[in-house]
């Protein structure tokens, strides 16, 4: 049986209960209002981050004014030397043999044009074989091709690795923010969401520029990867409509 000092202690804690629950919020009140008010916006947040976390930032950011300058740079050249190889293509197409379309220009400054033209001059004694020529040739044009997609495709390969690691660098930088929030969490005693909210949400917004910057890496990435499969198989097209003229001239007798 309960004696009735057990029934006194009992009353003395209801008594004194309800003011101790209704401290505790009053406190953690006081706390916050202590604080000084927190900004944050995005920039507010970096401002008040730890180093680690603007540093990771900083890099971020540096990452995507890299993918949007490659994304300049490489667009302007895909759009000239596609264009470019566009004419050659329809110069050599339109020619009846190579030396018709070697008085194009512009088709005349096509490295498969010169490469043809160098072939022919170097195989002058033995244009009878007329199939070991055309196999020479095709192999000079075979590495001119993975020459030129080599050469389109160069620059890109930032844009892949930005992709690949930038939500990764993000992610550091946002336990590296938490794991100090959680430090501080403790050295103040307090679980207030007014006290951890700040740190926690500067901690996330490593992530948000990681993923600011890795999204359109690896979308330009794609684009251009599909732009220069288009560019060589155009350059694949020239290189097949020279070799018919090659193939023509050599059945005709003709010399280049």
């Amino acid at each position: 049986m309960i004696s009735s000092f057990h029934f006194r202690v009992l009353r003395v804690l209801a008594a004194f209960t309800p003011p101790l629950l209704l401290a505790a919020p009053a406190r953690a009140g006081e706390a916050s209002a202590l604080l000084p008010p927190h900004d944050l916006s995005p920039w507010g947040m970096f401002l008040a981050a730890d180093m680690v976390v603007k540093a990771v930032i900083v890099g971020l950011m540096l990452a995507s004014i890299a993918t949007w300058t490659v994304l300049l740079a490489k667009s302007l050249e895909l759009r000239s030397r596609t264009a470019a190889q566009k004419r050659v293509f329809e110069a050599v197409d339109a020619a009846r043999t190579l030396a018709d379309a070697a008085s194009d220009d512009e088709a005349a400054a096509s490295p498969l044009i010169r490469a043809a033209l160098a072939e022919l001059e170097l195989s002058s004694d033995a244009l009878s074989d007329a199939e070991g020529v055309k196999e020479r040739i095709a192999s000079r044009f075979n590495r001119i091709e993975a020459a030129l997609g080599r050469r389109m495709i160069r620059g890109t390969g930032v844009l892949a690795t930005i992709g690949a690691t930038a939500p990764f660098v993000g992610l550091f930088g946002t336990v590296w923010g938490i794991m100090n929030s959680f430090i501080g969490i403790a050295a103040a005693q307090t679980t207030n969401l007014a006290v951890v909210a700040p740190g926690i949400a500067e901690a996330l917004l490593a992530t948000a520029v990681g993923l600011v910057a890795a999204i359109p890496a690896v979308v330009i990435y794609n684009h251009f990867a599909r732009r220069t499969a288009a560019y060589r198989a155009l350059v694949g097209d020239t290189s097949a409509a020279v070799l018919r003229l090659v193939s023509r001239d050599l059945s005709r007798g003709v010399r280049g």
